[in-house]
C-alpha cells in the first residue's frame, strides 16, 4: 500500500563534485603509469569530513531540498571511472578510493544518500577480478547496488556482450547479494562517439539489445539491471524492438525483458518523460535526475534547469495517483532490496 506522501528517491547520483584533491590525485596517478617514481600512494590523497560536507551541503542536498528529493541512491563519478586508464592495480586503487568517499558521504548525511559502487573493471580482464571490491562495498559500506560497465575499453567495444558467460561471476554475486546494475560506461576515448552524448546513450540502447538476443534471463531469473538515461533509444524505438524480438522468436518483451530490466527517469524534457512513461509499463520506471551531472544549464523554454526531472513527473498526465508512488519510491524499494531492508531497519 502507497503512503500519503511519497520518499522521493533518486536512483541515479553520482559524487560529480568532490573536492579537488581527488582529481589532483587521479591525475598524479595517471601520471605514474608512465614514471612509476611519481606514483603517488592512496595515503598521499587526505580530504577532511568538512571538505565532503561542503561539497554536498552547497550541491547536492541543496538542490534535493529546493526541488523536493529525499535520498539518493550516489555512486562515484561515472565519467571519472575511465576503465580504459592503465591496468587492473590502477582501476582496483581508483574504484576503492571513489567507493569509499562515497561511503563516507553516506556517513555524514544518513537521511540522505547511500552507496552505490564503481567496480575495478579493465580492459580484457577477467569481470571475476571485480568481485573482491564488491564483496567489500556491500559488506563493509552497505552499498545496495552497483554500477556495470559493458564497454571499459571507452568507446572501441572490446569486451564480449553482457550476456556472454565472462560476466557470470559478476551475476552470480548480484543475485546471492539481491543487488541491481545499474548498466553504466565512463568516458569515452573514442572521437566519434561524444561521452555524454552519443557513448552514454549508445551504450543504454547497446546494452538492452544485448539482452534482447539472448536468454541472459533464463540463466539468472532474479538478475535486474537499470538502464539509465530513460533506456537511450528503446522507448523511442519500442516497436522495432518489438518486431525484432518477433523475429527472433523470442517471447513478448514484457515476459522477455520486463521482469529483469527498468529504467530511470533522467531524460530531460516533458515529452520525453511522457513518451517514456507512455510507452514503458509504470512498474519498470524509477525516478532518478542525475543531477549535477551531463546536463546542469537551465532550459530557456522553462526557465527550470534540465535535470529537475521532478517537474516532469509532477506535470505528468501519465503518471497519477498510485503510479506516482510507484516511481518514486515503490519501485525503487523493489528493484533495490537492500535499500528497502535500511529504510525498514529506520522505521521508514
Amino acid at each position: 500500500m502507497s503512503q500519503q506522501k511519497p520518499l522521493i528517491i533518486d536512483c541515479h547520483g553520482h559524487y560529480t563534485t568532490a573536492p579537488k584533491a581527488l582529481e589532483n590525485w587521479r591525475n598524479a596517478q595517471i601520471a605514474g603509469i608512465k614514471d612509476p617514481a611519481a606514483m603517488p600512494k592512496v595515503s598521499d590523497l587526505k580530504i577532511s569530513d568538512d571538505e565532503l560536507r561542503e561539497s554536498i551541503e552547497t550541491n547536492q542536498l541543496r538542490l534535493m531540498k529546493e526541488r523536493g528529493s529525499d535520498l539518493t541512491i550516489f555512486s562515484p563519478r561515472a565519467s571519472f571511472m575511465a576503465h580504459h586508464i592503465g591496468d587492473f592495480n590502477i582501476s582496483s586503487t581508483w574504484a576503492a578510493i571513489c567507493n569509499e568517499l562515497c561511503y563516507r558521504v553516506s556517513q555524514l548525511f544518513p537521511d540522505n544518500f547511500i552507496p552505490a559502487a564503481m567496480l575495478p573493471q579493465s580492459p580484457g580482464v577477467d569481470p571475476a577480478t571485480c568481485i573482491p571490491e564488491l564483496e567489500r562495498c556491500v559488506k563493509e559500506y552497505g552499498n545496495v547496488g552497483i554500477n556495470l560497465n559493458p564497454d571499459p575499453s571507452g568507446g572501441h567495444w572490446t569486451s564480449p556482450p553482457l550476456s556472454d558467460k565472462a560476466w557470470y561471476p559478476i551475476y552470480e554475486k548480484m543475485v546471492e547479494y539481491d543487488i541491481p546494475a545499474m548498466v553504466h560506461v565512463s568516458t569515452s576515448c573514442n572521437a566519434c562517439f561524444h561521452t555524454t552524448g552519443a557513448h552514454y546513450l549508445n551504450a543504454d540502447t547497446t546494452a538492452f539489445m544485448q539482452c534482447l538476443t539472448s536468454d541472459l534471463f533464463k540463466d539468472f531469473p532474479t538478475l535486474k539491471f537499470i538502464i539509465p538515461h530513460g533506456g537511450g533509444a528503446v522507448p523511442y524505438h519500442w516497436g522495432r524492438f518489438r518486431g525484432l524480438a518477433q523475429e527472433l522468436k523470442k517471447p513478448l518483451l514484457k515476459d522477455h525483458l520486463l521482469n529483469n530490466i527498468f529504467f530511470d527517469t533522467c531524460v530531460y524534457h516533458q515529452p520525453g518523460i511522457d513518451l517514456l512513461t507512455k510507452v514503458i509499463p509504470v512498474d519498470n520506471i524509477l525516478f532518478a535526475s542525475e543531477m549535477i551531472g551531463a546536463v546542469r544549464g537551465i532550459d530557456p523554454e522553462t526557465g527550470h534547469y534540465y535535470d529537475d526531472t521532478k517537474r516532469y513527473i509532477e506535470a505528468s498526465t501519465i503518471v497519477v495517483g498510485d503510479d506516482r508512488y510507484k516511481v518514486y519510491e515503490g519501485n525503487a524499494r523493489r528493484v533495490f532490496p537492500r535499500l528497502d531492508a535500511a529504510l525498514k531497519q529506520k522505521g521508514i
